[in-house]
């Protein structure tokens, strides 16, 4: 079996309702999204010897990653309506996501979204910083 790693990072904004602690306010990353895929090499063809073309993995990491940049990623019904009506009137961009935005859930997120555009995923790792991180491991 062999892997292939690549990142991609975006910077945004991102806020968790019900925190309490340094980072109970709006407060921003320099994410970085580092997905592993793992499998046998291909046996034919142009990408014979490969496990997949590097390019197109760096692709779909990069798209992934670059959907959230320079915006405030918050959860579902976490901010008063009114404060979506003023941050929009502002022009902010604004991603809602159906979860809590932790770096453990960017990880499983973008995991299970890779997946489904075909890569063979084993493992994303989302950094919020330098020195922390959160690992999902797709279970085989």
């Amino acid at each position: 079996m062999y892997s292939l790693r690549t990142s991609a990072s975006f910077d945004s904004a991102h806020f968790l309702e019900g925190y309490e602690g340094k980072c109970a306010n709006i407060h921003g990353h320099r994410w970085t999204v580092e997905v592993t895929v793992s499998g046998n090499l291909q046996e034919e063809g142009q990408e014979r010897g490969m496990l997949l073309d590097f390019g197109v993995l760096k692709k779909a990491v990069r798209s992934a990653a670059d959907r959230f940049d320079h915006a405030l990623i918050y959860e579902r019904d976490s901010l008063r309506e009114k404060t979506l009506e003023a941050l929009r009137e502002e022009n902010f961009r604004l991603i809602e996501v159906p979860f809590r935005p932790t770096a453990e859930n960017f990880a499983r997120f973008f995991a299970e979204d890779l997946t489904a555009e075909g890569l063979p995923v084993r493992a994303v790792t989302v950094w919020e910083t330098p020195d922390n991180c959160a690992v999902y491991e797709v279970k085989p």
